[in-house]
Parts: structure tokens; sequence; C-alpha cells
């Protein structure tokens, strides 16, 4: 059976009789798209429109034709991020397709704009085959200077990243993997400085083997984390285990030094992190059976793996992924500084070491006004894009992918 669609505006413009079904906001703002193409440049007259279009344009096109790195200084290529998607995992929806998940990508556009200054354009695919999706892109690619992959599913989207990554010469970000991971670093660091411990002296558990779980845990042992071990349906993702994929086998070779097996409460137990990216829920006994001063980081939306009142019981600091409880974990925290960093120095990829320098400038953000309620600062905070554009952009012309 089809859904019901509620009318999402009471007045005659919706097209629909029935006045009386309820206003929906949600609706309301998303009628028409929420973003459109602007000019930056006027067309007033014949003059204006001799230099933007014809004949004027001609002599740019020349130009960049015989020395093609001039397209990043005369047209957007430089500052504009293609958005991909296949629609096949679209936030806590699932595999809805790449219509449904239009106003998901228009959202991200507009996030890079409204918090990196970086123009963004939403692009849904039709397919779903990995091979598909990767030729693609390559062939859009002389329109953008990056481009975020968002929202498709593990394990395609691993494969996905590495091929792009291998075939162009732009940055390439999946951001569900990385931006989760970097602000979900930056917390981590700001919490064991509250605590007065170093990332070395932690174990963690994470809750999810899918693209999250499994970039979370690289970059944390990346930046230094003592111990990591991942937990999917079926339990610890150990080296024992005859079921896992490729993936995971490879997860399993660089985690859980402790050689932990079984279910993910069992792991729990004397844990000093746990890290929530796939819903479900912990039961009280194993959030009690971790460490003193104990870190929760439950961020499955809207339901948190562990409900922050029951995580305070236990843990010095909780952190979710919504927007009502403090230390939101929330990737707008960390593309638009990355992306707009990368752009700004016309860099060729994103590195780990860009995205430890994003990590740690994020942490920086929050300095002396750290608490426990306060571990990584707000998306409305000012200060967190330039801060993580600078780190960034300066850690690119270091490590010697800068191109200017």
């Amino acid at each position: 059976m089809a859904a019901e669609i509620v009318n999402p505006r009471s007045d005659s413009s919706t097209g629909h009789e029935g006045a009386e079904e309820p206003f929906d906001p949600a609706f309301a703002l998303h009628r028409g798209g929420k973003m459109a193409v602007q000019a930056t440049v006027p067309v007033r007259d014949k003059d204006d429109l001799s230099l933007a279009y014809t004949p004027g344009v001609a002599k740019v096109c020349t130009a960049i034709a015989e020395q093609p790195e001039l397209v990043n200084d005369y047209t957007w290529k430089s500052n504009v991020v293609a958005v991909v998607t296949d629609g096949t995992a679209v936030l806590g929806l699932g595999d809805i397709g790449p219509e449904a998940s239009l106003p998901v990508m228009e959202g991200k556009a507009i996030l890079f704009k409204q918090f990196g200054g970086v123009d963004a354009v939403p692009i849904a695919l039709a397919t779903t085959d990995a091979d598909e999706i990767v030729e693609t892109v390559v062939r859009m690619a002389p329109s953008f200077g990056g481009v975020n992959l968002e929202d498709i599913s593990a394990p395609r989207c691993f494969e996905i990243e590495r091929k792009l990554q291998e075939r162009l010469d732009i940055p390439v970000f999946h951001d569900d993997q990385h931006g989760t991971a970097v602000v979900t670093l930056a917390a981590l660091r700001n919490a064991a400085r509250l605590t007065g411990r170093t990332l070395g002296e932690l174990r963690a558990v994470i809750s999810g083997a899918g693209a999250a779980g499994v970039a979370i845990a690289k970059f944390l042992l990346e930046a230094g984390l003592g111990d990591v071990a991942v937990a999917d349906r079926k339990g610890v993702v150990s080296r024992d285990r005859d079921d896992l994929t490729p993936v995971k086998r490879e997860l399993a070779e660089i985690t859980n030094k402790a050689g932990l097996s079984g279910s993910l409460e069992s792991a729990l137990a004397g844990a000093d992190v746990f890290i929530g990216v796939s819903g479900g829920t912990v039961p009280e006994p194993a959030v009690a059976s971790m460490a003193p001063n104990s870190f929760v980081f439950a961020m499955a939306n809207p339901n948190p793996e562990v409900h922050p009142d029951i995580a305070h019981k236990y843990a010095a600091v909780v952190a979710t992924g919504r927007s009502d409880y403090p230390n939101q974990i929330n990737n707008v925290l960390a593309f638009p500084g990355i992306f707009a960093g990368a752009l700004q120095v016309r860099a060729s990829r994103i590195t780990e070491t860009m995205k430890i320098a994003a990590a740690e400038a994020l942490a920086g953000v929050v300095g002396e006004e750290l608490s426990a309620d306060y571990v990584i600062p707000s998306p409305f905070d000012e200060r967190v894009a330039p801060a993580v554009t600078a780190a960034v952009a300066a850690a690119a012309r270091a490590e010697g992918v800068a191109r200017r």
C-alpha cells in the first residue's frame, strides 16, 4: 500500500483540496526545493552579455584549451563540489532510491554553502552498480573541484571511494565514513583531556561495522588510540570468525588487540569508550560494566543506543547525534571546512594527515571552555569552519598535495 502523503499546506497553492489537513512546516520549507543557481556577474545590457557569453567567453575558452589549469581561475570549478548518492543508505531511511534522496542531498549542499562557503551540486544517480557510479562520476569530474560521496551503502561505498580516488586528481571524500570519524576523534581527544588521559590509554568498543564504524575504527587507531573492538550483529569482529566480508576481515587484522570475542555486551566490560553507529539498544548492565570515567558516544538517530539519562549514571562524558542534547557529534562540524581547506589550496586528495589536522583544529575550538557537557563545539560556532579550513590547507601544503 502506498504511503499517505499529508498535504503540506492548507491553502489553495498546493493544488489539492482539503484545507482542513494540518500544516506541516517540513513540507512547506521543501516546496520547490531548498536551493537555486544564482549568477555572480550582472547581465544588464548587450555589453555585459558580450562579456559573459559570446564573443567574450571565447577568449577564456581558448585560454583554458591552451592551459587547462586556468579552468580553476576562470570558472567555478575550484569552489564547487558534487554531492553524489545512489540513494541506498539515506539517513535512517535506508534504500529509498535516488529521487527520494534529493531533499537530503539538497540539504547537504546548502550546509556546504552555509558553513564552509563552498558551492555544491546534488547529484542522485539511477544506478547502484559500483562501476557504473565510478564511471559516471569520472565523466562528470571536469566540472567539479571535489566529490562528496553521500548515503551509499556499505560495502560498495568503500570500493567506490577507492576507485574514484585512484582515477581522479581532485578530493574524493565519503562523508558518512570520514566526516563522522573526524568529529568523533575531536570529541574523544577532548574527553580524554578532560579526564587526564591520552588516546593511547583508552580501549574503545564500536557498535556497527558499516561505513561509519569501519572508518572510525581505522581513524582512531591512526590517531593513536590504544585499542578498539568493532561489533556487528553477530558480535565482535575477530580473526576467529569465518563469516566476515573482505572489509571486515581487513578490520579484524588491525583491531581488537585484546583478542575479544563474543557479544558487544561482553566486550564493553572494562572498556573506556563506547561508540554507537548502529542503532539498537545497549542494555544498562553492559554500560554499568564499563571502566570508571568512561565515555559513551551513542550516535544513532533519533534513538541513541544508550539513552543519555542512563549513560550519565555511569559515564564521565556523554555524546549523541542529536541536537537537543549536549555534545552533538555532527558531520557538519567537519565536511564544510575540510573541503574548503582542500579547495583553497587545490589539493589533489584528502589525506589522513589532513583529516587528523581537521580533528585537532575542531577539538582546539573548545579550548579552555572544556567541560563534560562541552567536548565538541556547536555547528553554529563561527570559529569552527575557519579553524578547520586553515588546518586542512596547512596540512595539505605540508604533505605536498597542495597545488597552490
